[in-house]
């Protein structure tokens, strides 16, 4: 049987009075693509910061590549990628020097960093801007580069929040392509998104509504049971009047 990349049970996270997030169980085997899909305010990034370890749990329990939420937190860091929408990139160094800064921060050095540095500027079609003071990349390239930035270290669970939102079609195209090859190469991938075409190109979906867990499956399992011959959209209407 293969292994869960994630496993959480009743997972919970409150703020005051408020829950953010409301006893969620989900489980992402490893390999492949697992969408989080759901409208702003649904509760999916305070989801994927309990499972990148940097915000503890008010209730439930979790683990992330064997590793559990509470107590081993440091360790599910160094294994895990992470990506937002708000690209964290130094835009006044060069696309090659964010890639040496951050190649650091994960503890390269050496050959291995100046290899693993060449070899994703070539696999995210960046050699040519390797040079360019990141600032001046239009967004779909420092997409790009944010992405590789966030895999330098090999990670084996890649969590991207929102990451596609504010670039072009065009970009998030050629975003998805890296994606792909990612996870060809063996690496998990959880997306959040509100984006139904990309919901789409999900293996398995797991949607969110009022920080609650309302369905799971694949894209095709979910239109068959709740969209009635519609598409995603439709499942999402629909989950959304019964929570």
């Amino acid at each position: 049987m293969m292994p869960n990349a994630i496993e959480t049970h009743d997972l919970t996270r409150r703020f005051g009075h408020f829950t953010a997030v409301d006893a969620v169980s989900l489980t992402v085997p490893e390999g492949g693509v697992m969408g989080l899909l759901g409208s702003n305010g649904a509760g999916k990034t305070t989801l994927i910061r309990m499972l990148l370890g940097v915000l503890a749990p008010t209730g439930g329990h979790g683990r992330v590549l064997g590793h559990d939420l509470a107590t081993d937190a440091e360790a599910i860091r160094t294994k895990v990628g992470y990506m937002s929408q708000r690209f964290s990139l130094y835009h006044d160094l060069t696309v090659e020097e964010n890639l040496i800064f951050y190649g650091k921060v994960y503890g390269l050095k050496g050959a291995d960093l100046q290899g693993r540095k060449d070899e994703l500027l070539a696999w995210a079609g960046l050699t040519d801007q390797r040079r360019l003071v990141t600032g001046q990349l239009g967004g779909g390239l420092r997409q790009r580069l944010a992405f590789a930035c966030a895999i330098l270290h090999r990670p084996r669970l890649l969590l991207l929040d929102e990451a596609t939102s504010g670039v072009d079609p065009v970009s998030r195209r050629k975003f998805w392509d890296l994606i792909y090859s990612l996870t060809d190469q063996g690496t998990t991938v959880l997306v959040t998104t509100h984006y139904m075409d990309e919901a789409e190109h999900c293996d398995r979906l797991a949607m969110m509504n009022a920080g609650r867990l309302v369905a799971t499956g694949t894209p095709a399992d979910l239109r068959a049971q709740y969209a009635g011959g519609g598409g995603l959209d439709q499942v999402f209407v629909t989950l959304a009047k019964r929570t």
